[in-house]
């Protein structure tokens, strides 16, 4: 039987998701704490990776498992294994041929900027304290729907076939002092939302002009492109599937 986990985690103290050697990462978190309590070994398979010190507001992945359970709880006892920083949602059977990285439809990444400095927000929101023209980032913003491929904003001797993507949302909001800007696209590309979201604040800094993004991304070329942002201020904040009900 194949089982879906949705869950979410604080990033900071984690390695990214994905197994590493020598180094904590969410992946290898979960899969001890599935293997203790279902006293069996379980590999986990993530609907993504995450980058060192990025949170998730919604993850999904998926284990294989032979023996009925009890669920609730499951969930319950995962809950008071597992540390303070990640926690587990819900577990959801689903067919045997389901895949949470291959069968997501779409996906949504946050990030936030905080305009003054807030100790009790550290290691969640990036602080920039320079003015920004968000009109200016939202007119560039939607200039990234006249496009597919965003090699641009990828890492370079990245392993993927295609560079494109196509984006369904993208916008700056100002919330109590908090700058959020939203993503959504069919797929990412490894670092493209921190790159994005760099050049987006060349533009607001008039560093660049629309027409400089534009060219930005018909070059092709990461070294066009704006810095890479600091990973604690990205979240993945939801994956959709056909066949759940979010």
């Amino acid at each position: 039987m194949r089982y879906f986990i949705k869950l979410a985690y604080n990033g900071t103290n984690y390695h990214g998701w994905q197994c590493q050697p020598n180094a904590a990462s969410v992946q290898e978190t979960l899969n001890k704490g599935f293997s203790v309590l279902l006293n069996t070994p379980i590999n986990l398979m993530g609907a993504g990776r995450t980058d060192t010190g990025v949170h998730a507001k919604e993850m999904y992945a998926h284990f294989d498992f032979e023996n009925p359970f009890d669920i609730p709880n499951l969930v319950h006892k995962l809950n008071s294994y597992l540390p303070k920083d990640i926690v587990i949602y819900d577990i959801i059977p689903v067919h045997d041929e389901a895949h949470t990285r291959f069968d997501a439809t779409k996906r949504t990444y946050e990030y936030h900027i905080n305009t003054f400095k807030d100790v009790f927000s550290q290691e969640k929101s990036w602080y920039f304290h320079q003015k920004l023209d968000i009109d200016l980032m939202n007119e560039a913003a939607q200039l990234l729907f006249n496009h597919t491929d965003f090699q641009c904003f990828s890492k370079v001797n990245t392993d993927v076939n295609t560079f494109d993507c196509t984006i369904f949302e993208a916008n700056w909001k100002l919330e109590n002092g908090n700058l959020i800007f939203t993503i959504s696209a069919n797929r990412f590309l490894r670092n493209m939302v921190r790159a994005i979201v760099g050049t987006l604040v060349n533009i607001g800094l008039h560093k660049i002009t629309l027409a400089d993004f534009t060219a930005i991304v018909e070059s092709k070329n990461r070294d066009k492109a704006g810095f890479s942002v600091p990973a604690h201020g990205l979240y993945l904040s939801k994956i959709e599937y056909e066949y759940i009900t979010q």
